[in-house]
């Protein structure tokens, strides 16, 4: 083989040994879908949960595009009608995080799962991997309908291949420190507390949508 056709070849073999890892290291492009925790409610945008997210997983080497969604007082049916407008092509995994504002209302807690089971199936129909946030009633609602809301996201856990995150605001509900004077709406210290504790999870769903660029 000539010096040149040599050159070329080499050159064709780097170019396919390169390709995998920059596809790797391309940033996953994340939507985090949810109501007014996910939008940053009473906090500057900077410290929202998806700004804090984002810089808490750059500082541990990954690269990310988190794109902020939320809607305050948005319900599941809000999310449901909005999402394909929401969740754009392109989107390679989503953090899904809503429902509090249906136990706020006092929905029916079938319903809820249901619309969050089809809000599932068509992210399943995207093939784009979701990462499922909790959420809990709050107990004054009463023990029947705390039991029926509180078993909708292990239910869909159960029946759709998600990553499980089983409360969003573990560490953080009615801790008065973390919590704006609402008692609702997480503080600046509260999005960290939710950060760290859901990082993990994280990682498990960047993970899948980066094995899912190479399917």
């Amino acid at each position: 083989m000539a010096p040149v056709q040599r050159l070329a070849a080499a050159l064709i073999a780097l170019v396919f040994l390169l390709a995998p890892a920059q596809a790797a290291d391309r940033p996953v492009k994340i939507v985090a879908f949810g109501d007014s925790i996910t939008a940053g409610y009473g906090l500057p945008a900077d410290q929202a949960f998806p700004a804090r997210l984002a810089r808490a997983l750059e500082a541990k080497g990954y690269a990310v595009s988190i794109a902020n969604v939320g809607v305050s007082g948005d319900t599941t049916g809000g999310g449901l009608d909005r999402l394909d407008w929401s969740v754009p092509q392109g989107t390679e995994a989503v953090i899904l995080e809503l429902g509090a504002n249906d136990m706020l209302r006092g929905l029916d807690p079938a319903a809820t799962r249901a619309t969050l089971d089809k809000i599932l199936g068509k992210f399943d129909e995207r093939h784009i991997p979701v990462l499922l946030a909790g959420m809990k009633a709050m107990r004054n609602l009463g023990s029947d309908y705390a039991r029926n809301f509180d078993a909708i996201y292990p239910a869909l856990a159960s029946t759709h291949s998600v990553v499980f995150y089983p409360f969003f605001l573990d560490g953080v509900a009615t801790d008065p420190r973390f919590n704006q004077g609402d008692g609702l709406h997480p503080n600046a210290a509260g999005v960290d507390v939710i950060v760290e504790r859901i990082l993990p999870q994280v990682e498990a769903l960047i993970a899948r949508a980066r094995a899912a660029r190479g399917s």
